[in-house]
């Protein structure tokens, strides 16, 4: 284990963590609010650190990057941005408690959206920016991680991105590495800017639509206002919300051949048809469902389904009515749609809408080996076949989330919450989503659960995110033997 190149790369992270905070400063400014002194205290503390951490193992940044350091590094990356991230939170006195300060900065970077905040309307305005900018970084963050690190894992994460669209890898997407990032960035950001100029356009202030962008890019879901999207009570600005939700789910690598006019890659993808398939269909359950129920038209019925079918299934977690008030039909829907999350190499999170699609195409070949025993049955994605190793991969990918989400939910249990409210939390934090059931319902927050209970869900946040064997493979003291 080479301590120096894991601490060269922690020292980068938190100098570009220290960049992103000077936005806040400014906005605090702008506005006259009270906690410029203190976001400006957070900026120079971040940098001071990042910068040290950086001059102290520069002479080693050249190093190659060996397969066991690439666990600890990108899970102590974020495990450190979220430690740094939570200083603002702390130093204006939006939180008294460091499990809360830390539990919000981790649902930011994990764009989990899950928060410990009663009321967010009397949050100063620059700490609620970095509120949300840490769900705008976290979601594309994970994505550049992702095509940097991820691969060289073998975690079976990255070998489906590479799967579903097999030409896309670092060096073909662009020749090098930080063009592909850049790229990855101007379209982040381009997209981000289209739909905060729409949330404007249709009656968003600038503060307001720009923070909104950020965390419906991301996936993330952090509002600044208390009823979340539903605080504007105005059909366009959900569908429009809607559908950028739903743009955010998508796999990035998609985007980057759209932009270049090849949008025939689009309808090429198995998992963007697949994608657009559970979308509509869970939308047309519950919207068929609720309707005359819970509302009297068909049109609010479908509003209503669609922004919610949306937000869950994307792991954003923005809301517009209260569905725990839904028949329990609609709420299983939208629990079930939570694990399906986004595309793989998108910012949203889940099992991934890639790995359900094969594991159903292998339960299908199973059965149909049963039929015809002889035959010589594989497992294809977009004409391309799918390696055993890939499908192994898949499936102990799976039996591990699920695995925590049990072990999770027991821990939960343990620590007082009722039943229904240890399941649905474990769920969302592990998804990526932030609304839940019970105690943390879309009208409530995460402010009742005890302490210890928190810790457990910001395990279940960073171990969602960062795809379940990059966590729990540092649990196994083997790893730590040479």
């Amino acid at each position: 284990m080479n301590i120096r190149v894991i601490l060269n790369v922690i020292g980068i992270a938190l100098i570009f963590i220290s960049f992103f905070m000077i936005f806040p400063v400014i906005i605090s400014l702008i506005y006259k609010q009270s906690d410029t002194i203190t976001l400006a205290i957070s900026f120079f503390i971040t940098l001071i650190s990042g910068s040290m951490l950086f001059l102290l193992t520069r002479k080693h940044k050249r190093e190659e990057i060996r397969h066991r350091d690439a666990f600890i590094i990108v899970t102590l990356t974020w495990i450190m941005m979220s430690l740094f991230a939570s200083i603002p939170f702390m130093l204006s006195g939006t939180f008294h408690s460091f499990t809360d300060a830390y539990f919000e900065s981790m649902a930011g970077f994990t764009t989990t959206g899950a928060s410990v905040l009663k009321d967010v309307e009397v949050v100063p305005k620059g700490v609620m920016f970095w509120r949300c900018m840490t769900q705008w970084i976290g979601g594309m963050g994970i994505i550049v991680f992702a095509l940097a690190i991820l691969p060289m894992l073998g975690t079976g994460g990255m070998q489906l991105f590479k799967a579903e669209v097999p030409e896309v890898s670092v060096d073909k997407l662009r020749p090098r590495f930080i063009d592909t990032a850049k790229a990855l960035w101007f379209i982040y950001f381009t997209l981000t800017s289209i739909n905060a100029v729409l949330l404007m356009a249709f009656g968003m202030d600038f503060y307001d639509a720009i923070c909104h962008a950020f965390t419906t890019m991301a996936t993330g879901g952090f509002s600044t206002k208390n009823a979340s999207i539903g605080h504007y009570k105005s059909q366009s600005i959900e569908y429009i919300t809607s559908t950028f939700m739903l743009l955010a789910g998508v796999n990035y690598s998609l985007y980057f051949y759209v932009f270049k006019g090849k949008i025939s890659r689009l309808w090429k993808s198995s998992e963007f048809k697949f994608y657009l398939a559970i979308t509509a269909i869970a939308t047309m359950l519950i919207t068929i469902n609720m309707w005359k129920t819970s509302f009297d038209s068909f049109a609010d019925s479908l509003r209503y389904s669609l922004f919610q079918v949306a937000s869950l299934m994307t792991t954003t977690g923005y809301s517009t009515t209260d569905y725990e008030k839904w028949s329990p039909f609609a709420q299983i829907i939208l629990v079930l749609i939570m694990f399906f999350g986004g595309m793989i190499g998108s910012t949203g999170g889940g099992i991934k809408q890639v790995r359900i699609l094969l594991m159903l195409k292998q339960g299908y070949r199973e059965m149909y080996q049963l039929i015809h025993p002889r035959a010589i049955t594989t497992v294809k994605l977009d004409d391309k076949f799918i390696d055993r190793e890939i499908l192994g991969s898949i499936w102990g990918f799976v039996f591990l989330f699920l695995g925590v989400c049990v072990i999770a939910t027991i821990g939960m249990a343990a620590v007082g919450t009722d039943i229904i409210t240890s399941a649905a939390t474990v769920i969302s934090a592990t998804c990526n989503v932030g609304p839940a059931l019970g105690e943390a319902g879309p009208s409530e927050n995460y402010s009742s659960i005890p302490g210890a209970g928190k810790w457990i869900l910001i395990f279940c946040m960073l171990t969602g995110r960062l795809e379940v064997y990059t966590v729990l493979i540092l649990l196994i003291p083997h790893f730590w033997k040479k």
